[in-house]
């Protein structure tokens, strides 16, 4: 990659140990939801990345969609107001729903997302998050699958930007202050 050392302070995260743990998380989905007919939802842009891979690895019936929320601009900090950009394309009602999502730190976004797809009555909604980030949290949040978890730093990569950048490396980094102070 291009990026200089003063964007980026360190790699947090490898993929090749994303890529490991995205096989055991795969692993537990694939026997969770078995006998079962999966809807996999992607919350762009970030988990593009994640959701990809884990889509790979799901053996199990699934269907997919895409959801967009938005509470960050291009900020490094959440604004706490979460806004739907993007919608689901069909219903939920009756299914069974596995959230993608790429970080959860405060909480606010997903927990207003979970209780707004929970009043569509789908037989279940669970979380999977690539990175859980729970000293951060100011709600109360579980995931169900979680990648990782990491201390209270602002990581970009594997899909997680800043301003829409570094969303493409390949690595989950942590970003230099230099960046944003």
């Amino acid at each position: 990659m291009q990026y200089s050392k003063d964007e980026i302070d360190r790699v947090l995260v490898s993929n090749e140990r994303i890529q490991a743990r995205l096989d055991e998380l795969a692993e537990r989905i694939n026997q969770d939801y078995a006998g079962r007919e999966l809807l996999l939802v992607c919350i762009l842009k970030g988990a593009v990345a994640v959701f990809a891979d884990m889509l790979r690895r799901i053996t199990i019936p699934c269907q997919i969609d895409f959801m967009a929320i938005s509470s960050y601009g291009s900020s490094t900090k959440s604004s706490g107001v979460v806004r739907i950009m993007k919608d689901l394309d069909h219903g939920i009602e009756g299914k069974d729903v596995l959230i993608v999502e790429d970080i959860v730190d405060s909480g606010m976004s997903m927990r207003y997302l979970l209780d707004t797809l929970k009043t569509r009555k789908p037989a279940s909604v669970r979380l999977l998050t690539l990175l859980d980030k729970p000293d951060r949290r100011r709600v109360e949040l579980h995931a169900d699958y979680i990648g990782f978890t990491i201390p209270d730093e602002f990581v970009i990569g594997y899909g997680l930007d800043y301003a829409e950048k570094y969303r493409n490396l390949p690595d989950v980094c942590v970003l230099s202050p230099k960046v944003y102070m």
